[in-house]
């Protein structure tokens, strides 16, 4: 995330304390990436259209599920380590968190934190948004609020905070960053480094790399709320994009590719059909895919090595016992160590 030009005055929600800055992308650009994703050889389709209004809500009852310890193990390790974050922070930073959610990390690193003094949320999301933006308010009624709805994955001009921070804090949980490709990931990585500053941090969950049978589960939940995340999409495209998609004609499949330490989430065709979408008509081959998201799981090797090669450093690492899950903290490799 870097300053850009643009207005931030689209004012969507607000409070007496704080204005919602739209800059979601418009309607036009799903169209647009569904045609050229699906022309696509593989094809293809970005996670970041999951998340509208009902992908938000049924994301979030992924996390329930008990199969899926990303977020129970990751909330629990915050919950743990969060006085030693602070400690490690400093005082009256300006936290800019990356795909809010339900906000429930947000308020467990804003409590723990001494005195912050702004706190921007970017998040696609807008109902999501408005929602955690209204929580977090009622705990937290002296900090300022900066909402943004925009896609954090392209360069977003930060408001700015009316107090002076000490330093920039980009909060980045979930293991968010293994869902994207080797490429998208290190420059999404150097937007933070922009972001933060040289003497700013950022903070980063990442899932460890554990057995393939638990982490199959994680992702093929056995009450199929993971499923109707991931053909959700669909239902987003005949809504948004004109489509035709017969959502019994399709299939969730999720995988875990050893070679490459990730999850392979794809929608697979039942059948030989074709879907008009966008204005086009798609061919679909008898099992044929469409690759919708990757979740990659990580080693200290491959955070170390990830950070270094878009000028970042490890700070400090902390695991939970079990070490499926890691919170790291990121420092400029040019900072201060």
């Amino acid at each position: 995330m870097t300053p850009a030009s643009g207005s931030c005055s689209a004012r969507q929600a607000s409070s007496d304390d704080w204005t919602l800055i739209d800059l979601a992308p418009p309607v036009a650009d799903l169209r647009a990436d569904a045609r050229a994703g699906l022309r696509a050889s593989p094809k293809r389709l970005s996670s970041k259209y999951f998340y509208d209004a009902r992908g938000s809500r049924l994301f979030e009852a992924i996390t329930r599920q008990p199969e899926y310890y990303l977020t129970r193990v990751e909330t629990a390790l915050l919950e743990a380590v969060a006085p030693r974050i602070a400690q490690r922070v400093g005082p009256n930073v300006h936290v800019v968190e990356l795909g809010t959610g339900s906000g429930i990390k947000t308020r467990q690193l804003l409590d723990a934190l001494d005195d912050p003094v702004a706190y921007t949320s970017v998040e696609i999301s807008k109902a999501a948004l408005i929602d955690s933006t209204r929580a977090l308010a009622a705990q937290f009624p002296h900090l300022q609020l900066l909402p943004v709805c925009a896609d954090f994955t392209r360069p977003v001009p930060l408001p700015p905070a009316r107090r002076a921070a000490r330093r920039t804090l980009v909060f980045f949980p979930g293991s968010t960053l293994g869902n994207f490709d080797d490429d998208d990931a290190l420059e999404l990585l150097r937007s933070i480094r922009q972001t933060m500053g040289t003497h700013g941090l950022a903070l980063l969950g990442f899932d460890l790399v554990k057995p393939v049978e638990r982490l199959e589960a994680a992702y093929n939940d056995a009450a199929g709320v993971t499923a109707e995340f991931t053909l959700n999409l669909l239902a987003r495209l005949n809504r948004e994009a004109d489509g035709r998609f017969d959502l019994n004609r399709f299939a969730h499949h999720a995988a875990y590719s050893v070679e490459r330490e990730r999850i392979e989430t794809a929608i697979v065709s039942r059948e030989a059909q074709t879907v008009d979408v966008a204005g086009e008509t798609v061919h679909f081959d008898a099992g044929e895919r469409i690759e919708v998201e990757i979740s990659r799981k990580y080693t200290g090797a491959s955070i170390r090595g990830i950070a270094a090669e878009s000028g970042l450093a490890v700070a400090e690492t902390w695991t939970d016992a079990a070490r499926d899950f890691a919170l790291v903290l990121l420092r400029a490799q040019d900072a201060d160590a």
